[in-house]
């Protein structure tokens, strides 16, 4: 009887190591200050998250505890969303999903390119005045963020749907556009990403930032569907631009799963870049 009761004791002792390694090996890490330019420490998640147009309830959360998933992407604010009314998004709301386990990419959507390719948001063009534009939706972005609790060094994204990058006027007003909501967003002790398809936006991006432009976002999330999952080997991307821990590849849309009896349409992303940090 002892020694099965020490058999027993082994056994035991031996699942909670693997566990504790299993915690360790999943758990985000935290980037230096100098890494992401602020003065304090911003939150990095690598691995799966998932993106969907209405915030879930906090039950659909705890259901998708099963899943592989363990970031959310959420549409915050922005005059372009989808889905301008989320019916449980709240301070609370992020604070419980926070609780859960969960981490957070709040997404801005905001004016969009005046060559946009989606019909649905071509009603929201960036105007006559694409820098005071781009830095009072960064304060709204900014605004927005704090009064659901996001505090300071957490990663604000701005959602820039598809254009025509080749159009020098129309890439011109957009990245004007872009360059200074970033600023107003990082002026504000935030981080601003930004995410858009990987051949439109993003690799105007580069461009940009070969050209060696200023008051670039700190971290993009590239969208490059049926593909294999990686951040690393984006082709639009130097393998040394946005590196390390900036990077998020979103790499498959519109598609259903459904975990504890919790059905979501969403987006599929591999993330190893920084999310909110919630109040």
């Amino acid at each position: 009887m002892d020694r099965r009761r020490k058999i027993i004791g082994y056994i035991v002792a031996l699942l909670a190591a693997l566990a504790q390694v299993v915690t360790q090996a999943a758990a985000p890490v935290t980037a230096a200050p100098a890494l992401l330019g602020l003065g304090g420490s911003a939150s990095i998640f690598r691995g799966q998250a998932f993106d969907t147009c209405q915030a879930p309830p906090l039950t659909t959360l705890s259901a998708w505890a099963a899943s592989e998933y363990r970031a959310v992407g959420v549409y915050y604010s922005g005059r372009a969303r989808a889905c301008p009314r989320q019916t449980y998004l709240s301070a609370r709301w992020l604070s419980g999903a926070r609780d859960l386990g969960w981490k957070v990419l709040p997404i801005f959507v905001g004016s969009q390119s005046p060559c946009v390719r989606a019909a649905s948001k071509k009603g929201y063009p960036i105007g006559d005045d694409p820098y005071d534009q781009g830095w009072d939706e960064g304060m709204d972005a900014v605004h927005d963020a704090s009064a659901l609790g996001i505090l300071q060094h957490s990663a604000l994204y701005l959602d820039m749907e598809a254009y025509n990058d080749k159009n020098d006027d129309c890439a011109d007003t957009t990245l004007t556009f872009i360059r200074s909501w970033s600023a107003a967003v990082r002026d504000k002790g935030y981080l601003p990403g930004f995410y858009s398809s990987a051949e439109s936006g993003v690799r105007h991006l580069e461009r940009a930032r070969r050209a060696g432009m200023d008051d670039l976002p700190e971290a993009v999330w590239f969208a490059r569907w049926k593909t294999s999952p990686n951040t690393a080997k984006e082709p639009s991307l130097s393998s040394t631009a946005w590196a390390p821990h900036r990077r998020i590849h979103q790499y498959a849309g519109n598609v259903t799963e459904t975990y504890g009896g919790r059905k979501l349409t969403i987006d599929r992303n591999l993330v190893d870049a920084p999310v909110a940090v919630i109040d």
